[in-house]
């Protein structure tokens, strides 16, 4: 017997729904749309039509001049169980034969070199398809201030390099402009960069804009930096008509002031709602966020504290509201001291060495700092240099691959508990463990380190998978069996 009537109720439960709807529409949940691992910066001087073909063609040599082969690439890296491979070429040749014909019998037998061949296999596959996922055409940090009448044609010209890319399908599948801050001493050079290029654009293109086009505003710090920037992008639509809402914006966390107001309250939340619905994502400023903190030079790095503090609001910040986080680059650069001589004499052995060693200690220090940002939940972050470019690929690779085989084992499990569950009316109350699990594999597959087939080893189908909800696959197949 009850109490309380519908009548009585019905002022809370009215109230109720419009908190439940308002909760929903904030944080409707992690975005199904693909999210690029990495996005390369370049200056818009350098941009080109082929700019990401050529990366992939430098990222290749890399690989090939300084790890030639899994077992090389093993030990500049030093994955787990390094020290055990062959270091002499006959043995490799013949590791490498063996690991390709016996695939399935290695992950079981020799897993750490089944991981390192399988990580060096799909990371070349990778940079032969797709070298770059993302690319950002700079005119901030990675073009400089320079004269008027510069930056306005390379504006124009950039914008003809795209449309030249869209016809000829040499674009990766997400491309962007990084205008200058909306300071007050940048805010018209700026603007006028971003007009000149998507006018320019839209012009050679009939209307169109590539794919996933995205403007990052860098060094955000008001929210009226983000609301000025939404009401010129509606203005250009408007004059180019362009469909409303079709330019979008990636804010850049590059300073102390950006996370916290002057009241004590987390500015993050308020830089969104400014972006009134046109905020795909949220990048975080290494360099700039470690300067804004008084950290000295040799210690802005990008596992220190003070941006983990700072990746930790943003994920709080912006969780389950779809926006994809982003962390920042690796700045040492994998690159030799030594350079090819000009009167083309050869590099002496010891040259060739120190060459290898530096770039090695910068792959090594770049895959600990991509692995250091997958830990915490980061699964995109910036690459500065061709070489840098395999290395995103063999941490990403690396870090889905070496628990994949576990995690498929615990989903099944946690699947069968469920259905065991609640076939006897018991409550399944470990969903958040499963939906964990669940998250592995969407992010494994986004990457490109776990293929379909080897996700529906869970014993999921794809359909359950990319429904993004443990809690909707007990539910539906609740249903199923009932």
């Amino acid at each position: 017997m009850t109490t309380l009537t519908q009548e009585d109720l019905s002022e809370v439960l009215d109230e109720l729904c419009i908190a439940n709807t308002a909760f929903a529409h904030r944080y409707p949940g992690e975005s199904h749309d693909r999210q690029p691992v990495h996005t390369i910066y370049g200056g818009a001087q350098l941009f080109k039509k082929d700019t990401a073909e050529k990366i992939g063609k430098l990222a290749r040599g890399s690989l090939t001049q300084y790890a030639p082969n899994f077992v090389a690439f093993a030990q500049a890296l030093q994955f787990p169980g390094y020290e055990d491979l062959p270091t002499y070429q006959g043995n490799v040749d013949e590791l490498i034969e063996h690991v390709t014909q016996n695939n399935a019998q290695m992950q079981k037998e020799a897993p750490h070199i089944w991981l390192a061949h399988a990580v060096y296999d799909r990371m070349v596959k990778k940079l032969e398809r797709e070298p770059v996922e993302d690319f950002r055409i700079d005119f901030e940090d990675g073009y400089g201030n320079r004269p008027d009448d510069e930056e306005d044609g390379d504006a124009k010209r950039t914008a003809g390099e795209v449309a030249l890319g869209m016809t000829e399908g040499t674009l990766p599948p997400f491309i962007g402009i990084r205008i200058k801050p909306l300071s007050e001493q940048l805010k018209r050079r700026s603007l006028r960069t971003l007009d000149l290029f998507v006018s320019t654009l839209v012009e050679k293109t009939g209307g169109k804009l590539p794919d996933n086009f995205v403007v990052t505003l860098p060094k955000v710090v008001m929210k009226e930096e983000v609301s000025s920037l939404v009401k010129v992008f509606g203005m250009l639509e408007s004059k180019l008509n362009l469909a409303p809402g079709t330019l979008k914006m990636e804010i850049m966390i590059e300073t102390t002031q950006s996370i916290l107001g002057p009241n004590g309250s987390s500015r993050l939340p308020v830089l969104v709602d400014a972006g009134a619905g046109r905020i795909t994502g949220c990048h975080f400023g290494t360099y700039d966020y470690t300067a804004s903190c008084q950290i000295t030079a040799d210690h802005q790095v990008m596992d220190h504290p003070s941006c983990d503090f700072a990746l930790e609001m943003m994920k709080v910040a912006y969780g389950n509201t779809g926006i994809f986080l982003s962390n920042g680059a690796t700045n040492v650069m994998p690159v030799g001291p030594h350079a090819k001589p000009k009167d083309g004499t050869s590099l002496s052995d010891a040259q060739l060495q120190e060459n290898a060693d530096v770039v090695h200690r910068a792959w090594r220090l770049s895959y600990s700092h991509i692995r250091h940002s997958l830990i915490m939940g980061y699964y995109q972050g910036w690459d500065l240099h061709p070489a840098q470019v395999p290395i995103r690929y063999a941490a990403m690779y690396y870090f889905f691959l070496e628990g994949a085989r576990m995690a498929s084992l615990r989903l099944k499990s946690f699947m069968d508990k469920a259905a065991q569950a609640t076939l006897v009316g018991d409550v399944f109350d470990d969903a958040a463990t499963g939906q964990g699990l669940l998250n592995y594999f969407l992010r494994g597959m986004n990457s490109g380190a776990i293929s379909e087939e080897e996700a529906t080893d869970t014993g999921l189908t794809l359909e359950e998978i990319r429904s993004r909800s443990f809690a909707k696959i007990l539910d539906d197949r609740r249903q199923n069996n009932g």
